[in-house]
């Protein structure tokens, strides 16, 4: 069995029994071949109070999984771009019940989106871009500019505001926004308002020469075993870390670590700001983090809705994933998935890249530590 990294700080309010069987229950999933490896860190009241390392980074290459390795978080972007957007309504740049069509021309046959309901995902905006021969989309050689005045030329599926249709085309739309009304490339723009101040030193939309050694390897599982995923999959061979792209991908361009994205979520924990610096109001958070669905079918995990870019659990079916009423996060197409749990003030971070048991060993790391912080 892989030597594993494992660390405990018990506070008077964690469960150190239940954080203890944490890391034996994913060393499980790995040692039956459903997942390559995790990272998964639990933070409560601002003291971390688990992290722990299985498994592999790279298989074919025997690296060991590391608490700094670096993971595709692919839709767990979406906040991010979400962020940004709220900066730009603080800044007086937006405003959110304005038309996509005020700032971006190429939706002037749609007049009646709105920019909350493309943060809601119930603009009416497709998933994905049309069109079976999509190599460009997978391999992001394309500027978002130009992707965004395609995405304008898909029809809408349904009226603005009627149904929920999770929209990687919404998304994208957002970062064009963010480019037009704050006059920055959206990655530069996420970079010097988000990444940088707060300290997010390896997170990333573009893999720098440095980081390189510590990206992890994107698996599928294939006749019971892990291969890398093929350059048809979204971002495409993670092997190939992206080689030749320019699409930052507000949907789900970033990678990141556990630790960094803890970073990200603290701040929202705490009403937007974080070590002393502000990065949204009180306001704008209780927006983002509160249900805008309505009773419109929403979310993609029982008893949830959306805000704006955040899943929210909302109902007694959320609570039966032991999290609270409330409670708001995202995942990522390969598994990784980061929480808030206002009420139990903590912080919860999944790292997993691919693998038919990402969503199993996913649930049981929310459940107990959950369960753990009580």
């Amino acid at each position: 069995m892989l030597k594993t990294l494992f660390l405990v700080v018990a506070l008077q309010a964690a469960d150190p029994y239940v954080l203890a069987r944490i890391q034996p229950r994913m060393q499980a999933h790995v040692d039956r071949g459903a997942i390559s490896g995790t990272v998964t860190m639990l933070i409560e009241k601002g003291q971390t109070v688990h992290v722990a390392t299985t498994g592999w980074a790279d298989i074919e290459n025997k690296k060991p999984m590391r608490k700094d390795s670096i993971f595709q978080i692919m839709s767990m972007t979406k906040p991010f771009t979400g962020v940004g957007i709220m900066m730009m309504v603080e800044d007086g740049k937006l405003n959110l019940h304005d038309p996509v069509a005020k700032y971006l021309p190429e939706f002037k046959d749609k007049p009646n989106v709105l920019i909350r309901q493309v943060m809601s995902h119930t603009s009416g905006m497709a998933s994905n871009p049309p069109g079976e021969n999509i190599e460009w989309y997978y391999s992001m050689k394309v500027s978002l500019e130009d992707a965004v005045k395609l995405y304008a030329t898909v029809p809408l599926l349904q009226d603005p505001g009627t149904k929920w249709v999770y929209s990687n085309l919404g998304i994208a739309t957002l970062g064009r926004l963010i480019e037009v009304t704050s006059g920055m490339k959206y990655e530069d723009f996420i970079a010097k308002r988000i990444l940088q101040p707060l300290g997010m030193k390896d997170t990333f939309y573009f893999v720098p020469a440095d980081k390189k050694d510590r990206i992890v390897v994107n698996y599928c599982s294939k006749e019971g075993k892990l291969l890398p995923c093929p350059h048809t999959t979204l971002g495409g061979d993670s092997r190939d870390l992206r080689a030749g792209s320019i699409y930052p991908a507000p949907e789900f361009g970033l990678y990141s670590t556990a630790e960094d994205l803890s970073k990200f979520y603290q701040m929202m924990l705490a009403g937007g700001s974080w070590n002393g610096k502000r990065y949204l109001s009180k306001p704008s958070v209780e927006a983002m983090t509160m249900v805008q669905t309505g009773d419109l079918k929403a979310g993609h995990n029982a008893g949830t809705a959306f805000g704006l870019t955040w899943e929210v659990a909302k109902d007694p079916a959320a609570a039966a994933m032991l999290w609270s009423i409330g409670t708001f996060g995202h995942g990522g197409a390969f598994g990784t998935h980061g929480w808030i749990d206002p009420a139990k003030k903590i912080v919860g971070v999944f790292m997993v890249q691919g693998g038919s048991g990402n969503n199993e060993a996913k649930a049981n790391f929310s459940a107990m530590a959950s369960a753990a912080a009580n």
